[in-house]
């Protein structure tokens, strides 16, 4: 079942493109601008895998709540939604999600997230909803936080120049001075 189709710029697919921030904002400008563009649903294989894409507020909603809920009642097992081309600009859109999981759940299923852009799966995290709803595969763009952490830490330790070892030169990193023997 198709509903439309959108293309949004600022969205991440599954090539080696790397959002930036400014992607990051183009994407929610054109959420803001475009108000009742097109979603659009892909019915990939009947009641198992489903393709959302486009921009979801509360104008597209109803059609892709329609879509999720025949999709949940057509089939066994996971339910796969592939969300890699939407953006969500509003709480309903999210909001079709968690309707789609809870529905799910009541008929033995399971929702699963597949493909999240980096947008997207920010304000599923800012929202908590990464704990409720199921969300697969990270986008490969993402990378361990922690380890960037780590990286930029080191540089402002070590500084340019610096190869590393103790940020002081003596051995002891005590203020307290050692007496002479």
């Amino acid at each position: 079942m198709a509903i439309g189709l959108a293309t949004v710029p600022g969205t991440v697919r599954n090539d080696a493109t790397v959002p930036s921030a400014a992607d990051d904002v183009a994407a929610r400008r054109a959420a803001r601008s475009a108000p009742g563009s097109a979603a659009t649903v892909d019915d990939v294989v009947h009641g198992q895998v489903l393709h959302v894409g486009g921009r979801l507020d509360v104008h597209t909603v109803p059609d892709v709540r329609a879509a999720l809920h025949a999709a949940v009642d057509a089939g066994t097992g996971d339910l796969v939604v592939q969300v890699d081309g939407i953006v969500v600009a509003d709480a309903t859109g999210l909001g079709v999600f968690v309707g789609a999981h809870r529905r799910a759940q009541r008929t033995g299923r399971r929702l699963v997230l597949r493909e999240v852009p980096l947008p997207a799966l920010r304000l599923l995290r800012v929202t908590r909803l990464h704990l409720v709803l199921q969300v697969e595969d990270a986008p490969a763009q993402a990378v361990d936080r922690t380890a960037v952490r780590r990286a930029r830490a080191e540089a402002l330790l070590l500084g340019p120049g610096r190869t590393g070892g103790a940020q002081n030169s003596r051995e002891s990193t005590s203020s307290i001075p050692r007496k002479a023997s």
